[in-house]
């Protein structure tokens, strides 16, 4: 591990703010990353871990604590107990896009609809990222952590994770500590071996985001190329020479409602169900079976509906930005706040409240941050 001159973290972020902080470790083995966590910990001051910064909305304030930047990577392919399937186990500090590239390029498949993602791949577990259908939660099998609160490295299984709708019990919620605060040292996946040839796309999301009907054949290639092209058009890939580029990927999260609630909002803004509306099983003992089978009753699942279209639908268009202020809306993604250049986090923090109150007005719905939020407040 090494103790480096702390920068400004809007040097680090994609967000482009935040002040320096206090101390700053850079890890690039996991054994690094290890024992400057324990060492860390045991100062009991604040602390966070830093990877591709693409997740992050940081205060202008200096942070009066330590940033440990996870520089570990390299992806490992070993064998899997499935007929078809690969797992690879990457270190956390890995980019996530090259780690898709990478996928593809060996005729693999599960999470080419993520391509142009930005980030590391420690981070995405953690609020279970997705693009167009995909999750990571479909393909990962385990991870290896570090538990603060006892210093001690555990191979955890995906399904102890908590994973829901961008969310973990290792995530920092808006204005709530995470479940397990821990640190991700490794993320193992398993990925179809489908090879180069061309193939239907399971998921109606991703074909339709890709134009494709139910039988069309494309191979993992093309879908990488063309989710990357469509993310470019909304500037959510990373590009310096896009000033829209300069986000935190979508700041809001598409919110998730009740299908009651779901109903209350004009029929034209985009919903998906969360979890199939599966019926349940009934299970009656034989020796109480006479005959009479009760109806079953069936249970709505949750909605997910499209926070840009919200945005939008609040009367608030693509580009649009407070007076004076130099934070604004994408122009080709309204659900991208961005920094146009030399904003302050209080002018993004500003922008976001405003957005917030506007959709709350509108649809009666508060939208919730996406990105983690340090020494900043909405």
């Amino acid at each position: 591990m090494t103790e480096v001159t702390p920068v400004p973290l809007s040097e680090l972020t994609t967000l482009r703010t935040g002040g320096a902080p206090a101390r700053m470790f850079e890890a690039a083995t996991p054994d690094e990353l290890v024992a400057v966590l324990r060492d860390v910990w045991a100062d009991g001051q604040p602390w966070f871990v830093l990877g591709g910064g693409s997740n992050l909305f940081v205060g202008d304030e200096p942070y009066d604590g330590t940033v440990v930047r996870i520089l570990t990577r390299g992806v490992e392919r070993l064998p899997s107990p499935r007929p078809g399937f690969t797992r690879l186990r990457v270190q956390a500090g890995h980019d996530w896009d090259a780690l898709v590239g990478h996928a593809v390029a060996e005729g693999l498949a599960g999470i080419e609809a993520m391509s142009g993602i930005p980030g590391s791949v420690g981070a995405a577990p953690v609020q279970n990222i997705g693009a167009y259908g995909q999750e990571i939660v479909q393909t990962l099998v385990e991870v290896d952590l570090i538990d603060e609160a006892t210093g001690d490295v555990s191979t955890v299984p995906a399904s102890e994770l908590g994973l829901g709708f961008r969310t973990s019990v290792l995530k920092h919620h808006y204005g709530s500590a995470p479940e397990r605060r821990a640190v991700i040292l490794s993320v193992t996946l398993e990925l179809a071996e489908v090879g180069h040839d061309e193939r239907p796309i399971p998921g109606e999301q991703l074909r339709t985001a890709l134009g494709l009907g139910p039988g069309d054949a494309v191979s993992v290639a093309w879908v990488r190329d063309h989710v990357l092209t469509t993310r470019g058009r909304k500037g959510m890939v990373l590009d310096a020479d896009d000033p829209d580029t300069y986000s935190a990927g979508s700041f809001f999260q598409n919110a998730i409602v009740s299908p009651s609630f779901a109903r209350t909002l004009p029929p034209e803004c985009p919903r998906w169900p969360v979890a199939p509306d599966i019926d349940p099983v009934v299970v009656i003992p034989l020796a109480a079976y006479d005959g009479y089978v009760p109806p079953t009753e069936t249970v709505e699942s949750d909605v997910k509906v499209s926070a840009a279209w919200l945005i939008e639908h609040s009367g608030l268009r693509k580009g649009f930005k407070l007076p004076r202020s130099r934070a604004a809306l994408s122009s080709k993604h309204a659900l991208a706040l961005t920094n146009r250049g030399g904003a302050r986090a209080a002018e993004l923090a500003e922008l976001a409240r405003y957005i917030q109150g506007r959709v709350q007005a509108e649809f009666g719905l508060l939208l919730q941050p996406e990105p983690v939020l340090v020494g900043v407040e909405l």
